[in-house]
């Protein structure tokens, strides 16, 4: 892998670590029983990171909206399948970060206005400082100084860098 775009790094491993602890333990002090709904492909490892950590009962689904990188006006189509019925029940949406939050808002709106769940929240790594307002429940472990482009940890470049095992500024 050319790690051309690879720039400073903000998130260590052990810090990410940190920040996963911090998540699992503030919803293992909330939940009994939730769906935990990850949306896809950011926040893959994010959710594997965590679900380990839960110590409460779990279904698994997934949602995706591709998306570009700090984009607020999001219009793609959003795929959920529903494969676990959540009607009625504690859901927990997933994701590695929240960045401008458009996508994240949209994708709260279309489960609570279609699926009707019990209760809708977020977790995410970390949140941005220049996100809009998403009326849910959220559960993160940091918040970023700025709006800066990263990677890695789930989050993209040209649909690389995923797969880095820290999150770095982006380097163009």
């Amino acid at each position: 892998m050319r790690n051309n775009h690879v720039g400073q790094i903000v998130m260590n491993e052990s810090t990410i670590a940190d920040g996963v602890t911090k998540v699992a333990r503030e919803l293992n002090s909330r939940y009994h029983e939730a769906v935990v709904i990850t949306v896809v492909p950011g926040g893959i490892l994010f959710t594997a990171d965590l679900v380990r950590q839960l110590t409460f009962d779990i279904s698994m689904d997934y949602i995706s909206c591709p998306h570009t990188p700090g984009d607020r006006n999001n219009g793609s189509t959003i795929v959920y399948h529903d494969n676990i019925g959540i009607k009625g029940k504690d859901v927990i949406l997933v994701d590695d970060a929240i960045e401008s939050g458009g996508t994240m808002k949209r994708l709260v709106e279309h489960l609570i206005e279609n699926y009707a769940p019990k209760s809708l929240a977020i977790a995410t790594l970390f949140v941005k400082p220049g996100r809009v307002e998403i009326p849910v429940e959220q559960f993160h472990a940091y918040i970023m100084d700025n709006d800066d482009l990263l990677i890695g940890y789930g989050m993209p470049w040209e649909n690389k860098y995923r797969n880095l095992p820290f999150v770095s500024k982006l380097k163009i």
